[in-house]
């Protein structure tokens, strides 16, 4: 996605919930907002606080500003306006149905908090377009995909290749990369030991093992991208 990436959304919608309360929030409350885990917000608060923003708490406890601080609104200069519009309107027509809306939702929240009501995303004359659009090609695993992207699960899969072959595998998540007409999902495979590129609209079933994988250099996203 261009502009502003999913997770710097995050940590203004974290903002905008500080905000809007005078007594602490707690973790799980802005996890189950969210839709993140607890262990996701704990490592945003730190990223913010470190970022210097005026938050104060833990986990437990909970968090707030700061008494004596304000948080001052979003400013945008107009390319940064325009890549975030860009990109909430390219995932909207290119994700999920969860993504989509994720998307929308976004731009409500940035719209929100502008200031002096300057800027209205809904009316930019901005617009994003994919051949899928019209078409919706049905991606009932990309949610699963990425919720395993986050929190590093191995994953069961069944494949169907270009030869109408199907085999069985345990991956590792590693990347997503929305193409104009296919999403391609970048994983580690556990039986071949090398990357391997799969087509998410050829993906048969997706089954959490519920094993997370650690960091290790040579099979992760970055690696992958050294190669091409």
């Amino acid at each position: 996605m261009s502009g502003l990436s999913m997770r710097t959304l995050r940590l203004f919608s974290i903002l905008d919930l500080l905000r809007s309360r005078r007594t602490p929030i707690s973790a799980e409350l802005m996890a189950e907002t969210l839709g993140v885990s607890m262990r996701t917000i704990y490592r945003d608060m730190v990223t913010l606080q470190d970022m210097g923003a005026p938050i104060r708490g833990e986990g437990g406890i909970g968090y707030q500003i700061e008494k004596g601080y304000f948080l001052p609104p979003i400013h945008f200069d107009p390319d940064e306006f325009d890549a975030f519009i860009l990109g909430m309107r390219m995932v909207a027509a290119r994700g999920d149905l969860p993504l989509a809306g994720a998307a929308q939702r976004a731009i409500g929240k940035i719209n929100a908090v502008l200031p002096d009501g300057r800027h209205n995303l809904q009316e930019q004359s901005l617009l994003a377009y994919s051949t899928q659009s019209e078409e919706k090609v049905p991606l009932p695993h990309l949610s699963a995909l990425r919720a395993a992207l986050r929190e590093r699960k191995k994953l069961e899969i069944t494949y169907l290749d270009l030869k109408g072959r199907s085999s069985t595998r345990v991956i590792r998540p590693l990347g997503l990369t929305a193409f104009d007409l296919v999403w391609v999902l970048t994983a580690w495979c556990e039986e071949r030991e090398a990357f391997r590129n799969l087509r998410v609209d050829r993906l048969q079933s997706v089954d959490c093992t519920g094993a997370i994988f650690s960091r290790e250099a040579g099979k992760e996203f970055s690696d992958y991208l050294k190669t091409l």
